[in-house]
């Protein structure tokens, strides 16, 4: 199944830096990276997307969680970049 690919809001971006976690978004899977933009963005309301966003934050500090359930990156394996090629 391909995931179509959502955008980065400026405001996600500018959190990622803000905290110093754009390296540690980077480093997580594109089909991960891409879940937390939709879900972030399908929030209808400002304050469920800020509370989104600091959800994503808190798992990306942490390194082993994501979407509130344990995971572990893979050892020197190829990562899902979204383009069908895994």
């Amino acid at each position: 199944m391909k995931r179509p690919p959502h955008p980065m809001p400026d405001f996600v971006r500018d959190a990622l830096e803000d905290h110093g976690l754009a390296a540690q978004y980077d480093a997580r899977p594109w089909y991960q990276r891409n879940d937390y933009l939709g879900w972030i963005m399908r929030a209808k309301r400002a304050d469920t997307r800020q509370k989104r966003l600091a959800q994503m934050l808190d798992e990306l500090r942490a390194g082993d969680v994501y979407m509130k359930m344990a995971w572990r990156p893979r050892r020197g394996g190829h990562q899902d970049d979204g383009s069908g090629d895994c």
